[in-house]
């Protein structure tokens, strides 16, 4: 009898260990220690840069060692953003970071599972093809938006050129959100009296051409927040100080590339609220689907040397761009 009783502890004493060694074991897998983010940046320009740091920063900031950023910057190529959101998926990473409207859809098209944030993206139901968009996308997407009211953006041409007639908006045809942007200006402006034409480029190569002609046939010019654009701030501006001819930016960075003035953000601050939106999916579980695209807020600031090349005076409430 004590020789079975002896067997019987023995067999549970084996059962307890194995029951704590598999414990031990869910444990492990369900509590995980290291994240791995990938970043998709269409392009390097100061604004997605800014908002790719803005990113890093926040989960470094929460998660010090424990979060890995694998980060690849597409050189302006759509096709590019897709081979690297495919390999981010074929790689398992946690989630993925898409700065800008081609990353974004780069990877809509690369996966439904892992969560994506976007960042610099102007319109998520343009870019994701949302009908009737809300606020959240209901999928595995959301992310932080560039963009500032275009009713907004309109008011800075009665208070800077009270006599402007002919607006022109000049923008590359290839990007869906400055579609959507030069659409919702020209509503805008045109509820105002203003007379607006459309001035598109395919790509950098015919954009100084298309740019002088847009200076000689309009008073003004409204460039919104266009990575094509940003990237060849310089030879826009080349342009317009030679025909003397003004241009308002949807951003910052184009308008100190080529502006006199804008309604501007913080790409910094924007990549951080995606930092801290990444943390609340990765680490406290939060839904991608049900969460709310953000927005920036903004200020009205001036190139100072293209305001002072041109002859313009801004109002005391604008500030300078830095």
């Amino acid at each position: 009898m004590k020789h079975t009783t002896r067997i019987l502890g023995a067999v549970l004493a084996a059962i307890l260990v194995l029951g704590c060694i598999g414990c031990s074991g869910s444990a492990a897998t369900e509590s995980k220690t290291t994240y791995t983010v990938g970043i998709c940046q269409l392009v390097q320009h100061d604004a997605l840069d800014a908002a790719t740091k803005g990113f890093r920063d926040a989960l470094t900031e929460k998660l010090g060692d424990s979060v890995v950023f694998v980060e690849q910057n597409a050189s302006g190529d759509s096709a590019t953003c897709a081979v690297i959101c495919n390999q981010f998926v074929g790689d398992e990473v946690d989630l993925i970071l898409a700065n800008a409207t081609p990353a974004l859809q780069a990877a809509q098209a690369a996966t439904n599972k892992i969560p994506v944030l976007g960042t610099s993206v102007t319109d998520y139901g343009a870019a994701l093809g949302l009908e009737n968009f809300s606020g959240a996308t209901g999928t595995n997407i959301s992310g932080t938006s560039d963009r500032v009211p275009e009713e907004e953006q309109v008011k800075i041409l009665g208070e800077l050129f009270p006599d402007v007639k002919t607006v022109g908006i000049l923008y590359c045809s290839a990007e869906a959100n400055s579609k959507v942007q030069a659409e919702a200006y020209r509503a805008a402006a045109e509820a105002l009296g203003y007379t607006v034409s459309d001035y598109t480029f395919a790509d950098s190569n015919d954009l100084a051409q298309i740019t002088r002609t847009a200076c000689d046939e309009c008073d003004v010019l409204y460039v919104p927040t266009d990575n094509t654009a940003a990237s060849n701030a310089e030879l826009i501006n080349n342009v317009a100080l030679e025909t003397k001819t003004p241009i308002l930016a949807g951003e910052g960075d184009i308008c100190r590339g080529c502006g006199v003035a804008t309604l501007s953000i913080s790409y910094y601050d924007l990549g951080f609220v995606t930092g801290n939106m990444a943390y609340e999916i990765l680490v406290n579980g939060a839904d991608v689907s049900a969460m709310q695209v953000e927005y920036a807020p903004f200020t009205r600031q001036y190139n100072a040397p293209n305001c002072a090349a041109l002859g313009i005076n801004v109002p005391s409430d604008y500030k300078p761009l830095d």
